[in-house]
């Protein structure tokens, strides 16, 4: 596999960052992944502003700009042996001469790009949905920050793991948030309901999609703050992600999601954005 690593291009097994990196020691840097369908990187432009926006909020000055960026991307696609692909962007600050917190008057960023497989969910997962624990989000206060420092993240998403479910759900002080490695959706009596973007969640592009979709159709949305028990009383649960789309959760803590003949099941509002969203990856995001 062909990777960048500042300003060349070479197997990943060559690859080397310095030891006295701060991005090693102090997970100091900030990361994107974009998806790429037929060789094609979807919202690459949205992609670049976040991680803009990631690198002004640590004070770290961008050290390439998007045209740049974007002919390392179309170099790294075009060599990889798949079509659907998930690359991986990062820029720490580079290495110091000596450990300290405090940056280094000199700064020379280490800047990574790689590829991977894009895995989306096989067809039986979506129509089973998956299992979700919730936890308190004990995670710092500047999580729209796409941070290299994912400790915490990692966390809890292994405690989804250890109770055999594929994601945690967090609340804080009563509301929802967002999953550890997802945004999360709530349909109430009919109601498309999303957190508000702010500083303690990731803004997501797939939920940028999502929210579109729903406009795009019709179905009525509110993006406001989320309360826990309208959470656990939902109708239906979904999380999204760039590699994981669109997914229903049909079960939290054990306890089924929604009521009646559909409950501990996917839902028919998901059923319905889950074919507008294919519908979108064919006809936009493969551009045909």
């Amino acid at each position: 596999m062909t990777v960048y690593l500042n300003g060349e291009f070479m197997p990943i097994a060559e690859a080397r960052v310095p030891v006295m990196d701060r991005g090693f020691l102090f997970g100091d840097g900030v990361y994107e992944v974009i998806p790429v369908y037929s060789r094609r990187p979807f919202r690459l432009a949205e992609h670049l502003r976040r991680l803009a926006s990631s690198l002004a909020a640590i004070r770290l000055d961008p050290p390439l700009n998007d045209a740049d960026w974007a002919r390392i991307i179309e170099r790294i696609v075009a060599a990889a042996d798949f079509e659907d692909q998930s690359v991986y962007l990062q820029v720490t600050r580079g290495p110091m001469a000596v450990r300290n917190h405090a940056f280094p008057k000199i700064v020379t960023p280490t800047v990574f790009v790689m590829t991977e497989p894009l895995v989306t969910p096989p067809a039986e997962l979506r129509e089973r949905g998956i299992k979700a624990v919730s936890a308190a989000d004990n995670r710092w206060h500047r999580c729209d920050i796409k941070a290299t420092s994912l400790l915490a993240n990692c966390l809890l998403r292994q405690r989804a793991v250890d109770h055999g479910c594929a994601e945690t759900v967090l609340f804080r002080d009563g509301f929802l948030i967002e999953g550890a490695a997802s945004n999360i959706f709530v349909v109430k009596d009919g109601v498309l309901l999303a957190p508000i973007k702010n500083h303690l969640m990731l803004p997501g592009i797939t939920y940028d999609v999502v929210l579109e979709l729903a406009a795009r159709h019709g179905l009525p949305t509110q993006v406001r703050d989320v309360l826990e028990d309208e959470t656990r009383n939902a109708d239906e649960l979904w999380m999204t992600s760039s590699t994981r789309e669109v997914l229903p959760i049909v079960t939290l803590d054990d306890k089924k999601v929604g009521a009646g003949d559909t409950a501990g099941r996917p839902g028919p509002v998901f059923k319905r954005m889950h074919g507008w969203y294919q519908e979108f990856k064919q006809s936009v995001m493969r551009g045909g």
